[in-house]
């Protein structure tokens, strides 16, 4: 295998789940480059998910794939943070914490419930209360999975709008 190739994947290997920008920026690589030895590369899958592509050893399973997936988003992430953190809390309580509108966090929350990372549970009175699907499973890979430079930008220019406009 060429060193280009080793490179590749070694670092899809150290951070499943990465971006193809994030390979062609980080390993300062020409895009071309990187999809050329990526197509040739065994031992590398790629997914779409969530509106991203993201490239996986192949050792890694589906629900992983799909969870890591959704905790490269900075909201998404720190919302799960707070649940960790907290136990079984309100929507509303999370929101205020992370300082977003309300339905910027069930956006992310619809993704959060479809990968089975959170439950919404209703008491008596409808109320509903967010509650971790699996905490030691969560509290593990928060910690393989660091929210890129971009897609942080990307998550803070939604807050900063959720700042800006009435719900």
């Amino acid at each position: 295998m060429s060193e280009t190739r080793e490179r590749i994947a070694a670092r899809v290997e150290a951070d499943p789940g990465v971006y193809f920008s994030e390979l062609v920026r980080e390993l300062d690589l020409a895009p071309g480059q990187v999809q050329y030895h990526l197509r040739r590369l065994d031992g590398v899958d790629v997914a779409d998910l969530h509106g991203r592509t993201h490239y996986y050893p192949s050792s890694v399973d589906e629900r992983d794939r799909r969870a890591l997936a959704a905790l490269r988003r900075e909201t998404a992430r720190d919302a799960l943070v707070v649940l960790l953190r907290r136990g079984p809390t309100p929507p509303a309580a999370v929101a205020d914490e992370l300082g977003v509108a309300r339905s910027t966090l069930e956006w992310h929350l619809d993704r959060l419930v479809a990968e089975d990372l959170v439950r919404k549970s209703r008491d008596r009175r409808g109320r509903v209360t967010l509650v971790l699907a699996d905490p030691d499973w969560i509290g593990a890979h928060l910690d393989a999975v660091e929210p890129s430079l971009p897609e942080r930008l990307v998550d803070r220019f939604d807050r900063l709008l959720d700042g800006l406009l009435p719900e």
